[in-house]
């Protein structure tokens, strides 16, 4: 099993890869478990469509039967295959939207999400009534730009920050960032919207944690 938490991206951009990655770096702590940040060689470049996220249970169930680990950690924003992979083991599985709506009513009454695509709000909106947590979501806005857009240092920089001041104008008190691809913009948007932003792969990292001390 190793001394590891296992965090699968479940599309193939690498460039995604690397920022969950990064992200998750600061949360390495001395002599407790690593993260280990793969990628879904059969998933798609990004989880846009019911489709694909219908289409990656079976490989992520099959990878976390082939990888034993402490825990796991679905690195999507709209948890994909988190109820099917949950019966593929008997280690905790973490789904990154939860987490991070977990984290958000921890800190405020009402928060924002910004939404990968359109098409993100309704698989988000699920996972939200399965929580009783609707009621607190203020706002939902889609950014609608491709993956490696996201994922670049910059050009998806400003998008970003006006989308989670739009939220707050709208009642956002704290700011879920949609997408494990923005995970490189937190502290700048952060700065930019003046309320706690959430990067839920991080949110996701701490409860792993938590469930593996």
């Amino acid at each position: 099993m190793g001394n590891r938490i296992l965090v699968i991206n479940p599309n193939s951009s690498q460039s995604c890869t690397r920022g969950i990655a990064e992200s998750l770096a600061p949360f390495a702590l001395p002599g407790g478990p690593a993260f280990e940040v793969v990628s879904l060689p059969e998933g798609p470049p990004a989880i846009v469509t019911w489709r694909d996220w219908f289409g990656v249970a079976e490989p992520l169930c099959r990878m976390v039967e082939a990888e034993p680990a402490l825990a796991y950690i679905i690195a999507c924003v709209s948890d994909p295959g988190l109820e099917a992979v949950r019966t593929a083991t008997r280690r905790p599985v973490f789904g990154p939207f939860r987490a991070a709506v977990a984290a958000a009513l921890a800190r405020a009454e009402r928060f924002g999400v910004i939404a990968f695509v359109e098409a993100s709000k309704a698989r988000q909106r699920r996972a939200l009534q399965a929580m009783g947590a609707e009621g607190r979501l203020a706002a939902s806005l889609a950014l609608n730009l491709p993956m490696e857009t996201l994922t670049d240092p910059r050009a998806a920089r400003a998008a970003l920050c006006d989308t989670a001041r739009q939220l707050v104008g709208q009642g956002a008190e704290t700011v879920i960032l949609g997408c494990a691809g923005m995970a490189g913009h937190r502290a700048a948007v952060e700065d930019a919207a003046g309320v706690p932003v959430i990067e839920p792969c991080q949110a996701a990292a701490v409860q792993a944690l938590l469930a593996t001390a």
